[in-house]
């Protein structure tokens, strides 16, 4: 079994098209019993942010797995392969892990950096488990998708590259607006991004802030944390219109601030946007007394050396990670042969000795020292080729190695018993 990724994301698609081939409402659901039919995907996961929609899983052939996930992506989203073209992209085993891994410690966000990619793998991860089509070896790599991301964040700076881009936005907006400590502001949504822009602001002592949010607990809770004030999402108009700077990031499908939110005034109004799809429509940018900050807006925090050192490190410490990653998969895989051949071992001393028992009488210490002395013997013939295997199974024709063993042997490592043992060993007399 191997790990493949097919799906697409803001770096390889339009805008339009990751909200034609976004999984909301009862796709998800579909896209599930699609891949369940098929023949060549035996578990997955499915990712679906508003920055991505990707399909793992564990596969037997990559062509076939390629094609049966690229065609239940289109039965369910009404998107044809032609329609998708370039921008769908295939990852296969060391790709995939690498792809997994660097989305999990943010690489791969168009906020690089944010941590909210890691509460959406683990969403994803509890539904495959809930739906039955997460098995051993994809949670294996995905749980360890998550512990590379939570080192990341706990053993580098990457979080201030979205710190920064809430700090640039900021900066942008007291031009328009003056200083922010005496702004009315508002945040969309309760999730990471959204936190860290409430945190943000409120470190930077904005006294009037109202937190907007679809689970108006979760609204509560950050509200509570930064002195800020909850409101229900239908009154998002009402503090729309009420605030002179707007943060919205909600990954929601769809514009979540149309033009009929935002009402006359003759104060200024900021609105940054940070959420891909837009949350912000974008009419509202050419009303008068309006500016709305795009995350295009800000490439210049993502492209400074600050943050391309940040970059760098996590680049070199995901490539470190997904090296041992690979090298324990690898070596784990050989385990099984190995146990397979020492049970091959195992029944052929024990049929030799039940055929020596019923030839020679020996008494019970006569017949544990034969039997120690072959023991010894089986161990020492298979104790440098079990190590030699363990060591060959960490390179690239590791595979080849291991079905090499598996065809001398005539055994199968995942049947818990040997099917077939010779008959004699060295003969008889």
């Amino acid at each position: 079994m191997s790990l493949l990724v097919v799906g697409l994301s803001h770096r390889s698609a339009p805008v339009e098209l990751l909200e034609r081939a976004a999984l909301s409402g009862e796709r998800g659901a579909r896209l599930d019993a699609v891949l369940r039919g098929g023949d060549h995907v035996e578990e997955w996961m499915i990712v679906s942010t508003c920055n991505r929609v990707e399909i793992y899983g564990e596969v037997g052939t990559f062509h076939g797995a390629v094609t049966q996930m690229s065609e239940s992506l289109c039965a369910v989203t009404g998107l044809s392969l032609e329609e998708l073209g370039d921008s769908l992209y295939a990852h296969y085993e060391e790709r995939a892990i690498a792809h997994l891994f660097s989305v999990a410690a943010g690489l791969d966000s168009l906020a690089i950096g944010e941590s909210q990619i890691l509460g959406q793998l683990r969403s994803s991860l509890q539904d495959g488990r809930e739906h039955g089509h997460l098995g051993s070896a994809l949670e294996n790599v995905a749980q360890q998708a998550l512990r590379v991301g939570k080192k990341v964040h706990a053993e580098t700076e990457i979080d201030r590259v979205s710190k920064g881009l809430i700090e640039r936005g900021v900066a942008l907006a007291e031009h328009r607006i003056g200083p922010i400590q005496r702004a009315r502001a508002t945040v969309i949504g309760s999730g990471a991004m959204s936190a860290l822009a409430t945190h943000t602001l409120s470190r930077m002592g904005v006294e009037n802030i109202t937190i907007v949010s679809r689970t108006l607990e979760n609204a509560r809770r950050l509200a509570a944390a930064t002195g800020a004030t909850a409101r229900e999402w239908d009154e998002r108009a009402d503090a729309v219109a009420e605030s002179d700077f707007v943060v919205s990031c909600t990954g929601a499908v769809g514009h979540v601030v149309e033009i009929e939110h935002v009402t006359g005034g003759d104060r200024p109004k900021v609105f940054l946007d940070l959420a891909l799809p837009r949350d912000v429509d974008p009419a509202v940018a050419v009303l008068d007394g309006v500016t709305v900050l795009w995350l295009e807006d800000l490439r210049e925090v993502t492209e400074s050396e600050g943050s391309r050192s940040q970059v760098h490190a996590v680049e070199e410490m995901v490539t470190a990670e997904v090296a041992e990653f690979v090298l324990n998969r690898r070596a784990a895989s050989v385990g099984p042969t190995v146990a397979a051949i020492r049970r091959y071992a195992a029944d052929v001393v024990a049929t030799e000795l039940e055929r020596l028992d019923s030839r020679v009488e020996l008494d019970d210490r006569q017949r544990a020292q034969v039997q120690l002395s072959v023991h010894r013997i089986v161990e020492k013939l298979l104790h440098t080729p079990t190590v030699r295997m363990k060591e060959l199974a960490g390179s690239e024709d590791g595979s080849e190695y291991t079905s090499l063993l598996r065809t001398l042997f005539d055994i199968d490592p995942f049947v818990s018993k040997v099917s077939s043992i010779p008959r004699q060993v060295g003969g008889d007399s």
